[in-house]
């Protein structure tokens, strides 16, 4: 209706800097009734075992601090790392994506067009080799996972590569600059424990790149871990949080875009970059100009509680 679409329009550009309009914005949203017609559902939950390869889609999900875990696994628990310890991602490896995880029993198993399968053991046998890795910025101590390992995804990328594990004795602290002071953690993700992005956000690429003459892109382009209908087009830029009686998780910094998205994941071949599309409207000056969609998250409330597709979550705006 259209006095919800002139409030959320009005904390929009608040949020955006514009408080000289806070009398304005009193004015209007003294007497409003509940704006909300529809309430935020998730409706997908994906966990990324490994840094960088296929996504693990699941119905249910623990939230915790450092992100999601379903079926034994943590979302990005693994990674592969050149010899030297430097992360490798489909930036440079797009078969990267071809790496499909599926967590049977006691192994996360992994299959690869062309590769025989490798199961990875999810029990820690406690003689694991430390080896030192990079994340961007960080040096994270990790655990060695072999020789095995590393000969799979050698022949699968054609380069030498190892691979590595998040220690479960290890917290790799995120950068408070983004969240308040508020401290969080996170694995091997680049650098905040979920990646939060709206349906309608892609719904409007998509009609955006329909218009350009070009194809829609699927969601997992953008590789969110959580996927959430019931919101405007970018509304989740402007939340404070989605919560319920249980969980609250909190959009803190928007997610710079590099060109992953244009890499097609079932297929690992490139195609044309959305990031063109993206740039007319999606240039952040919060982000000295960045291209971004979605939200990276931290997890304000509820560490150790269920999340599952079909939940309901309230969202409240920021302001």
């Amino acid at each position: 209706m259209q006095i919800e679409d002139d409030e959320r329009s009005v904390r929009r550009f608040l949020k955006d800097g514009n408080a000289s309009y806070a009398i304005l914005s009193a004015c209007l949203f003294v007497s409003l009734p509940s704006p909300r017609t529809a309430m935020p559902t998730l409706t997908q939950l994906i966990l990324y075992p490994i840094k960088s390869c296929a996504g693990m889609p699941v119905p249910a999900a623990t939230l915790l601090d450092a992100g999601l875990f379903a079926q034994g696994v943590h979302d990005r628990e693994w990674m592969v790392v050149l010899e030297d310890g430097q992360f490798l991602t489909q930036r440079e490896y797009p078969r990267m994506a071809l790496i499909r995880p599926r967590s049977e029993g006691d192994s996360l198993h992994l299959s690869m067009p062309g590769q025989p399968d490798l199961a990875l053991a999810l029990a820690w046998r406690g003689t694991e080799a430390p080896r030192r890795v990079r994340v961007w910025d960080d040096l994270v101590d990790a655990a060695d996972c072999g020789d095995a390992a590393a000969g799979w995804f050698s022949a699968a990328l054609g380069t030498a590569c190892r691979l590595v594990r998040f220690r479960h004795d290890v917290i790799r602290p995120t950068s408070v600059k983004w969240t308040g002071g508020v401290a969080s953690q996170t694995r091997f993700a680049d650098g905040y424990p979920l990646l939060l992005i709206g349906q309608a956000s892609l719904d409007d690429l998509n009609l955006r790149l329909a218009a350009a003459g070009r194809a829609p892109l699927p969601m997992d382009r953008f590789r969110p871990n959580l996927v959430v209908d019931g919101l405007d087009a970018f509304e989740e830029d402007y939340l404070e949080a989605l919560h319920d009686a249980d969980v609250a998780i909190r959009p803190v910094k928007p997610c710079g875009r590099c060109p992953i998205p244009s890499i097609d994941q079932a297929t690992a071949i490139p195609g044309p970059d959305p990031l063109d599309i993206l740039q007319t409207y999606r240039a952040s000056a919060r982000m000295e100009g960045a291209v971004c969609i979605g939200m990276n998250c931290i997890v304000v409330r509820g560490a150790g509680s269920a999340l599952r597709t079909g939940q309901v979550l309230d969202a409240e705006l920021a302001f």
